[in-house]
């Protein structure tokens, strides 16, 4: 083993105001009698030296298949008041009892163990790292490290405000912070709590600081977030911003399987439909991403591709959970108690020795998405990765009009779950939720996800409204087109129709009873926002229709609108769901679907208040576009 050797040139060199890495992170002030250097002169003499000095790297931190490992990541905690849907079970996990994770002084320890061997990056991550006390004292500690160049922090961004600015001053270079969603209501969906006005808030606070690229991690999982790439993409013209498009990986707890992944190529070819010119950028060595960037934008995008295309071949990371463990490969179940070994007083020879023996044992490359999805693993809240926010609910409706980024194709003063729904359908502009006064005198919550006339939404336009259905007889047939001549259930062939505009309404009521009307209208159910929950259902609902009625065709679908308003005089919730295609079949069933599902979460949410509730009058209201004419109930 060669240990690199102390310098004192090095060691002005590290402590300079030029702490920068590669990444385009900000600098820091010089320390106090040292003149004040260009950033640029800085970073230049010290690449420069450090090519002058290249020593062999340490054998104990490289593999059988010569994988040499300088970056290192450490989980400061396990601790996170949020619940993420691939992060951890909604129930959450048992924690390590405080006495058998790492102190403040044994993570120094062994970080300074593994920078002497050659690691020059390290990543703090949880858990969420910032619910630590010492995040900030840990930081400026690992800055006084010799031939550490880069100090990184994962976050879910809810506490980025108070403590980048003194993260930073201790000498924090580079910030990843996850965000998968950019409606609040998906996001407070998928995360189980909510906080995305902290999260994006996080976000101008690192660019306002100087972080370039600012990097935000973005879990994609089919049916949830999918339709909102293009929306991300949107986000890096005019920030200096590199969104990196994960794909969803299997952990103990997250219920993970293939439907749910959406691969790199998929969303690559998504995202190119709308942005052709859109262009590779070179790969950094050992980087887990690919990098593109649309040439006229200020930011990038990349993807991490773990489960579609591994990178193990280039991999040069090892992490160490919050309990001590050494694990050399993310998703392996294999590890060893460095905590154990400090406790006991092992030496340091006696340490690199043990790090050596598991970095040694490294296998090629992960088992493969299918067998992993088998494996028995930690949870990834217990490994670190990927995070969300944290617990910091607003203390009033304030935040449905904030927008400190005003980035394109975000409006401000939207409403939380008018946002929510449309930005569910891949809309990137939405109404204010609008209060309905009902001839009752009572006041009336109304829902919709319709756009507004002057929107400029790529999904509905002011010249592409729905149009009123054209009533007038609509031909039936006497047979059932779902069968076939031996009586069989069969999918109808649609290869041979032509494409066009498909537009269909369906309807339903659901009787709730004056108690849970009450509770609804008032918004006071314990379950939460019941008109709310039930749009939402009703949106998803109509993209999963194909899913749910077997010989349905999958229909692309341009635009869903649901409409949800109480009606004081039956007590009941009437429900109106539109759908909007183009394409060679029509789009009633999944109108009827939309309508129908979210009569049946309005149904869950309020029966625990009362049983006595009725779901009925699930109808279609009108159909246009078909070769058979169009339909309108009268």
């Amino acid at each position: 083993m060669a240990a690199r050797p102390v310098s004192r040139i090095l060691e002005r060199l590290v402590r300079s105001s030029a702490r920068g890495c590669s990444s385009g992170a900000p600098v820091t002030q010089p320390y106090p009698g040292e003149p004040l250097q260009p950033a640029t002169e800085e970073l230049s003499r010290r690449r420069q030296f450090l090519r002058e000095h290249v020593v062999p790297f340490s054998a104990f931190l490289t593999d059988s298949f010569g994988r040499q490992h300088n970056y290192l990541r450490i989980s400061l905690t396990e601790k996170c008041n949020l619940r993420c849907q691939y992060c951890m079970p909604e129930e959450g996990v048992p924690l390590t009892p405080k006495a058998d994770l790492l102190t403040t002084e044994e993570i120094l320890t062994l970080a300074r163990l593994f920078v002497k061997e050659g690691v020059d990056k390290i990543r703090l991550t949880g858990g969420e790292p910032l619910i630590r006390p010492d995040v900030v004292d840990i930081v400026a500690q690992l800055h006084r490290l010799e031939g550490l160049q880069t100090i990184g922090i994962t976050t879910n961004g809810i506490n980025l405000v108070r403590l980048l600015p003194p993260l930073q001053k201790a000498g924090l270079t580079a910030i990843n912070i996850s965000l998968d969603t950019l409606v609040p209501a998906k996001f407070e969906f998928i995360v189980r709590r909510k906080g995305f006005h902290k999260v994006m808030e996080g976000i101008h606070k690192a660019i306002e600081l100087g972080y370039n690229p600012v990097k935000v991690n973005c879990v994609v999982m089919r049916g949830l977030n999918e339709d909102e790439l293009l929306d991300f993409v949107t986000l890096t013209q005019g920030l200096p911003l590199d969104v990196r498009f994960i794909e969803y990986m299997p952990f103990d707890g997250n219920k993970w399987n293939f439907k749910k992944m959406v691969s790199y190529k998929e969303m690559l070819d998504t995202i190119r439909q709308q942005w052709p010119e859109l262009e590779k950028l070179p790969e950094e060595e050992s980087s887990t991403a690919k990098a593109f960037k649309v040439p006229s934008f200020l930011g990038r995008i990349s993807f991490i591709t773990s489960m579609s295309e591994h990178f193990c071949g280039t991999c040069n990371r090892l992490r160490i959970t919050a309990d001590g463990n050494l694990k050399v490969c993310l998703f392996g179940n294999s590890e060893v108690s460095l905590r154990d070994h400090l406790r006991a007083g092992a030496s340091e020879e006696e340490l690199l020795r043990i790090i050596g023996a598991a970095v040694g044992r490294k296998k090629p490359r992960h088992a493969g998405m299918f067998n992993i999805s088998q494996m028995k693993n930690r949870p990834m809240i217990l490994i670190e990765l990927f995070l969300l926010l944290q617990d910091s609910p607003p203390a009033s409706l304030s935040i449905f009009s904030w927008d400190p980024l005003h980035v394109q194709g975000l409006r401000p003063r939207m409403s939380f779950f008018n946002q929510m729904a449309t930005f569910w359908n891949s809309v990137p502009q939405t109404p204010p939720l609008v209060p309905q006064w009902m001839g009752s005198g009572s006041p009336q919550r109304h829902y919709s996800s319709h756009v507004d006339s002057d929107a400029n939404s790529k999904c509905l336009s002011p010249g592409s409204r729905v149009p009123a259905a054209h009533s007038g007889p609509w031909p039936t047939s006497n047979q059932l087109t779902h069968v076939d001549s031996e009586g069989q259930a069969a999918m109808v062939d649609v290869g041979g129709k032509p494409d066009t505009e498909r537009v269909a309404v369906a309807s339903a009521v659901v009787l709730l009873g004056p108690v849970a009307f009450k509770l609804v209208q008032q918004n006071q159910l314990k379950k939460g926002d019941a008109l709310a929950v039930a749009q939402l259902a009703g949106i998803q609902a109509a993209k999963l229709t194909s899913q749910l009625i077997p010989l349905c065709h999958h229909v692309a679908l341009n635009h869903v609108q649901v409409q949800l308003e109480l009606d004081s005089t039956r007590h009941a919730a009437v429900i109106q769901a539109s759908c909007r295609a183009r394409g060679p079949t029509g789009v009633e069933m999944e109108a009827l679907t939309s309508a129908a599902v979210a009569a049946l979460t309005l149904y869950d949410m309020c029966k625990a208040v009362s049983r006595d509730i009725v779901v009925g009058e699930i109808k279609l209201i009108s159909k246009t576009g078909g070769q058979q004419g169009d339909f309108h109930r009268a």
